[in-house]
């Protein structure tokens, strides 16, 4: 797979960083900037954005992110994601002030345009 093939929207669906078992969903965008790196934005639970630069080789994707969290700290940290197909990224990831006794999961699915044929 090509890296100009995981480029698109994709809706995703997340576990946090502890033993909380609480979900989220939202939203991740990716495209390629001048060096064909990878530029992500999350858009999470429809109000928290983060941030990423990343690269991708052999169907893994890799996207160092950050945002800012509600007291105005800036969270930072690292997400992988195998590309199982152009369609489904599978993944995981960690805060550098998340709990380290555990690991973010997410799922990310494109979100594909529907053309309405007329016979």
């Amino acid at each position: 797979m090509k890296i100009e093939e995981i480029v698109g929207e994709y809706t995703i669906i997340g576990s946090n960083q502890d033993d909380s078992k609480n979900t989220y969903k939202g939203r991740l965008s990716l495209s390629l900037d001048s060096n064909n790196r990878i530029i992500a934005e999350w858009i999470i639970n429809n109000d928290q954005k983060q941030l990423g630069l990343g690269f991708y080789k052999d169907n893994i994707l890799v996207i160092n992110f950050s945002y800012i969290g509600g007291d105005d700290h800036v969270f930072k940290g690292v997400a992988v994601y195998r590309c199982i197909s152009k369609d489904i990224l599978d993944g995981f990831w960690s805060e550098k002030h998340g709990d380290p006794l555990y690991l973010g999961e997410e799922r990310c699915f494109r979100i594909k345009e529907f053309i309405d044929i007329i016979n």
